[in-house]
């Protein structure tokens, strides 16, 4: 075994017992396992034979729950799978405790070559954006589209809001918010982070807020939970500074796939302003503002965008079909011309 190998159970062996994760009803629960590597993945799987692939990915301080409420609106026409980042959810932390965007990246490229599920539509809300904008860069056979819901690309200025998210970057900040905020419930920890990525916090349901909660209080069972935040901003802080090549502007030019992006005039992480630039960067893209949605507009107005989604996927789909269908009417005059 090389020194960069884990043996895989004691990869899945990194996470501590805590309380288990919700799973909505429809949703299953599997664990992919690869050498130094253990990724917790929820899917939706499709109601119709041989749909296509579908794989989403969560922001900082996210998780695979993030997709919840989007994945059954596109039961139908993806076979769906939402993936818990390393160090996130319930995926163990990565072994080298590496948490920048290439190595998320990498993890999401390894899981999609193992199971053989590439080209997928993809895709990735925040960080989860930058991911799989690096991933379909990087590996444009593994991308059939990408939809982007305020993916965390680098800003000129950035909001006064999005400060303290980017502070976690720093060394010292995250243990000293620890402690002076030890004393917080769970509740009070959700309501802060909803205030920050939700359009309008009050239109959360008694539910979705309970829900919210009981993985808040999960969540801080774990010794790495501050590990994975802090290690995940520094990720963003370090691609944002990047240049030349490796700057994420740049991959944003080499992706070959259609893109949906997906912005929100409230949003207080990544301005609504970016819209304007990523639609340029993105070679072919198409561009939904949602005027009342926060940074997680997925989860406040899924039924938007999976209408936009599956316009998207149902025109690759049909357009897929006619080269195919092209290509086997030149193929059968080919072999009626040399008869």
């Amino acid at each position: 075994m090389s020194s960069t190998e884990l043996p895989e159970t004691l990869a899945a062996a990194v996470a501590p017992k805590v309380s288990a994760v919700r799973v909505a009803e429809g949703e299953r629960l599997r664990s992919v396992a690869l050498p130094g590597l253990a990724l917790n993945v929820r899917s939706r799987p499709a109601t119709r034979a041989g749909a296509p692939y579908a794989l989403y990915v969560h922001g900082l301080g996210g998780s695979s729950q993030n997709w919840s409420a989007l994945m059954p609106m596109l039961a139908d026409l993806v076979d769906g799978e939402a993936v818990d980042l390393p160090g996130f959810g319930d995926s163990p932390p990565p072994w080298d405790g590496n948490y920048s965007v290439t190595a998320h990246a990498r993890a999401v490229v390894r899981m999609l070559d193992a199971g053989g599920r590439g080209p997928a539509h993809l895709f990735g809300n925040s960080l989860g954006g930058a991911v799989v904008t690096q991933v379909a860069a990087a590996r444009p056979d593994l991308a059939r589209s990408l939809t982007l819901v305020s993916p965390a690309l680098p800003e000129i200025r950035v909001q006064r809001t999005a400060i303290p998210t980017a502070l976690l970057a720093v060394p010292g900040v995250a243990p000293l918010f620890s402690r002076l905020t030890r004393d917080w419930t769970a509740e009070r920890r959700t309501r802060g982070a909803m205030s920050l990525t939700y359009g309008d916090p009050a239109a959360v349901g008694d539910e979705e807020l309970r829900n919210a909660v009981q993985e808040m209080e999960r969540r801080f069972q774990l010794p790495y939970f501050w590990e994975a935040m802090t290690g995940s901003a520094r990720g963003i802080v370090n691609a944002y500074t990047l240049g030349g090549q490796h700057g994420l502007w740049r991959r944003a030019e080499r992706v070959l796939a259609p893109t949906l992006l997906v912005y929100g005039g409230r949003d207080r992480l990544v301005s609504h302003r970016m819209a304007r630039k990523a639609s340029v960067a993105f070679r072919d893209s198409r561009l939904l503002t949602l005027p009342d949605a926060g940074h997680v507009a997925m989860m406040e107005f899924p039924s938007r965008i999976a209408g936009a989604c599956r316009d998207l996927i149902e025109e690759i789909e049909a357009t897929d079909r006619s080269e195919r269908h092209g290509r086997h009417r030149r193929h059968d005059g080919h072999e009626d011309g040399r008869s």
